[in-house]
């Protein structure tokens, strides 16, 4: 007999979806206490929604009271190359596998309302679809929907697809079949906590966000902490080290359709284009794409971070050019990346810029950053 969980696992995979999972709204009772650790100890840095009624996210039954059931899907996202190749271009920039096409949520969500009308024709009820922009803990709940584990670099691993799934979630009234969670397969391997270039990692199963390159160059609003510029790299919008690390990754390679195709001029843009972009410009590039969300300001001060790393000098112009730049933001990362770049040139660059600047900050950046090459031994 064909049931109705079966037949809605059918319809899921024809829109697209790579996995499917039941789980009860009750599934997840433990990850209050886990929650509300990450936020006491402010790990979550300046992503303020996520300390937002901890309550209400990490229960479902509390977001929505009539709920029975959580369906839980997942779309494999693997790359059709090796995500860690750009960071050897130090000139072009490394844009996270996820946000080199169309915006996730947007492909994902049509889906999951696609599915979610069938669910309703076919067995009643009523539905909530989510895309990992409200207060629900997919990744806890596509554990108990046996989707896969959370591993040691908190991410979703799946036998199927290693660390390359985008989650989605439809809450119904319908009380269906529970699926069995999967035992957590990382046994002792470390390969993403060693990958980390910050040191994200407390442990194993713990991150501290304000470390993370993805939280530094998306969340993160100021300029970034200096402690954390060198090891940026060329990494200009997330990073994908510890989800290309992942041994289980070699299955997610087998049979892969392309899913969420990459724009070809967002798989390694060079650092000098990027930075010639003005706001107009900007959302023209990033059109549909979740890049656009941080806005150029915050955008240009990563690509002149990449810039300092690159070690290209035919970027100095570049770099001086963003100096006039109206943003603060971007005027303090330019001069950061002159320091990196042009130490024999500084103290005649700064003379001919500081005068002009009004910004404290970047005043500050002008004053730290001669410090700093006036400290460092500059090849003759």
């Amino acid at each position: 007999m064909i049931t109705l969980t079966n037949r809605l696992a059918s319809e899921a995979r024809t829109l697209g979806f790579d996995a499917i999972g039941i789980a009860d709204p009750a599934a997840i009772d433990g990850a209050r206490v886990k929650l509300e650790a990450f936020l006491e100890a402010g790990a979550h840095g300046e992503m303020e929604w996520l300390a937002d009624n901890p309550a209400r996210r990490a229960d479902p039954r509390v977001m929505w009271q009539d709920v029975r059931s959580v369906i839980m899907l997942g779309m494999n996202y693997g790359p059709d190359e090796n995500p860690m190749t750009i960071l050897e271009q130090r000139s072009h920039a490394a844009i996270s596998v996820y946000a080199r096409g169309d915006d996730y949520h947007d492909l994902i969500k049509k889906r999951l309302k696609q599915l979610a009308r069938w669910l309703i024709a076919e067995g009643g009820g009523e539905v909530k679809v989510f895309v990992d922009t409200a207060a629900v803990m997919e990744k806890p709940l596509a554990s108990a929907a046996g989707l896969g584990w959370q591993g040691k670099h908190t991410n979703m691993v799946s036998r199927e697809f290693g660390s390359w799934l985008f989650l989605g979630a439809i809450f119904t009234t319908l009380d269906l079949p529970r699926d069995e969670p999967i035992t957590d397969r990382c046994g002792s391997c470390r390969s993403c906590l060693d990958s980390c270039p910050t040191s994200a990692f407390i442990a194993p199963y713990k991150l501290d966000a304000r470390r993370c390159i993805s939280y530094l160059t998306i969340e993160h609003k100021g300029p970034i902490p200096h402690e954390f510029r060198k090891a940026m790299g060329n990494r200009i919008y997330g990073c994908d080290d510890c989800l290309a690390a992942c041994p289980w990754n070699k299955f997610a390679q087998e049979g892969r359709e392309a899913k969420l195709a990459a724009r070809d001029e967002l798989r390694a843009p060079s650092l000098a284009e990027l930075s010639k972009l003005d706001d107009v410009a900007f959302r023209a590039l990033f059109t549909k794409s979740p890049v656009k969300r941080i806005g150029r300001n915050r955008f240009l001060r990563n690509v002149l971070i990449a810039i300092g790393n690159s070690g290209d000098a035919t970027l100095i112009d570049d770099a001086k050019h963003a100096l006039r730049d109206e943003s603060p933001l971007v005027r303090s990362s330019a001069v950061w990346a002159l320091a990196q770049l042009a130490p024999e040139h500084f103290e005649e660059i700064r003379s001919v810029h500081i005068d002009s600047e009004s910004d404290s900050d970047v005043r500050a950046e002008w004053h730290d950053a001669t410090r700093g090459v006036a400290a460092s031994p500059v090849a003759p």
